[in-house]
């Protein structure tokens, strides 16, 4: 695409030179008699014209790109964008004056203008030392950062940013520069007292249908006059909060069945007791394991005997509700918190998980593996302010009631109240 740019410059060349056979370029060319030094009068061909109206499209689009960056750029920047532009601005005028017939003589201003341009072009390149390092090292480091990046000053206005801060204040454009930060949250609130605060924050927001987390942060910044301005970075550490998260998920999780291991279970039931204690309310405690469990082993193999612990904590999985705390308690052992449940209503669901444990069937490497379970349930009434129930003192009296059944031939359900 911008090698094409180069086709209409070539084909003039060319042209210019090979002007005499096929006058494209010249029509005529030959001195004036009117003049008191000679000036040579050129009449322009079909292609001159081709060629000065890419020119000036040239030229044109030069000064509007360059004006585009005068509003975001620093004052220093802006005189430089500025004589450019002027510069620029001069060999349009000459030729203004040239093709109406307006310069004296009707001498050709466009060299003599050139001339001018390249002066313009010099004092900014070189005055204003605009080869510095330091714009390109801006736009090539400050742009590319994948952290957002925003610089307010000690009044809150905009002073500059980069593409990575768009994603999380899509209002930011170039006409931001200048203006209040509170005119491109869009009525974001958290966001706006995290600024406020300009204390290091997390924040969270909604890109595109996902959760992203950002961490904020503050840093003093100083212009050349040793003023402070505020430079605060939007870091994006949704990869490290996921990790965490997924970490903490395998922390907590039994790896073989994917619910609670035995810690967190206990960690979170005890946060379920406390909660109960501030009001008071009921809990009931379910215990069970699978029954005759090292002969699955002995026989069929570990493999086998993973696969019936999955099924009997998929089968417990499939029929507690939502607030109900399931967990591996041991080797082959369960364990289940019912907040707010009756003794009774424990006792039937304990029922109907035996009875659909002793109805399914594992298959591993064709063989068909059945087990039963036998449970053992208790209940406590908290009341208000009572802290002396925890799950602590529940286990024992379920473990006592899961014992009970054992001895009553297993594959039954015992209540010690």
């Amino acid at each position: 695409m911008r090698s094409s740019l180069f086709i209409i410059p070539f084909i003039t060349i060319f042209l210019h030179y090979t002007n005499d056979p096929h006058h494209l370029y010249y029509k005529s060319m030959e001195l004036r008699s009117d003049s008191p030094f000679p000036i040579i009068k050129l009449v322009g061909g079909p292609w001159f014209y081709v060629h000065s109206l890419f020119l000036f499209l040239c030229v044109m689009i030069s000064i509007i790109i360059l004006l585009k960056q005068v509003k975001k750029s620093s004052f220093r920047f802006r005189m430089q964008i500025s004589m450019m532009v002027a510069g620029l601005l001069i060999p349009i005028m000459a030729n203004y004056y040239y093709i109406n017939g307006l310069s004296s003589y009707g001498i050709d201003l466009g060299p003599v203008s050139m001339s001018i341009t390249f002066i313009f072009h010099g004092a900014a390149l070189l005055t204003f030392q605009m080869f510095n390092v330091a714009p390109i090292a801006r736009e090539t480091v400050f742009e590319s950062m994948k952290e957002g990046v925003i610089v307010l000053n000690q009044q809150g206005l905009i002073v500059d940013y980069n593409h990575g801060m768009r994603k999380v204040i899509p209002l930011l454009d170039e006409h931001s520069i200048g203006k209040s930060i509170t005119s491109v949250l869009n009525g974001n609130h958290h966001l706006k007292e995290i600024i406020d605060l300009k204390q290091d924050s997390d924040f969270n927001c909604s890109l595109s249908g996902k959760m992203v987390h950002y961490h904020i942060g503050f840093s003093p910044v100083l212009n050349k006059s040793n003023l402070p301005i505020g430079h605060i970075t939007f870091a994006n550490v949704t990869e490290r909060v996921l990790m965490l998260e997924k970490l903490k998920q395998l922390a907590s999780l039994d790896g073989l069945t994917q619910i609670l291991n035995r810690t967190f279970f206990i960690n979170k039931s005890e946060m379920l007791f406390d909660a109960l204690s501030m009001e008071g309310g009921s809990v009931s405690v379910i215990m069970f394991d699978i029954d005759h469990f090292k002969d699955v082993n002995d026989t069929f193999g570990h493999e086998a005997g993973d696969a019936v612990i999955t099924l009997v904590a998929n089968t417990a999985k499939e029929h507690i509700r939502e607030g109900d705390l399931l967990g591996r308690y041991g080797g082959e052992e369960f364990i289940i918190c019912l907040p707010d449940t009756a003794l009774a209503t424990a006792y039937e669901l304990a029922d109907i998980l035996r009875k659909k444990v002793s109805e399914s069937i594992a298959v591993v490497n064709e063989e068909k593996i059945s087990v039963t379970c036998s449970f053992g349930v208790t209940h406590a009434l908290i009341k208000a302010s009572d802290r002396s129930q925890s799950i602590k003192t529940l286990m024992p009296r379920a473990d006592q009631a899961l014992y009970a059944a054992k001895k009553n031939g297993r594959n039954c359900v015992k209540v010690i109240a």
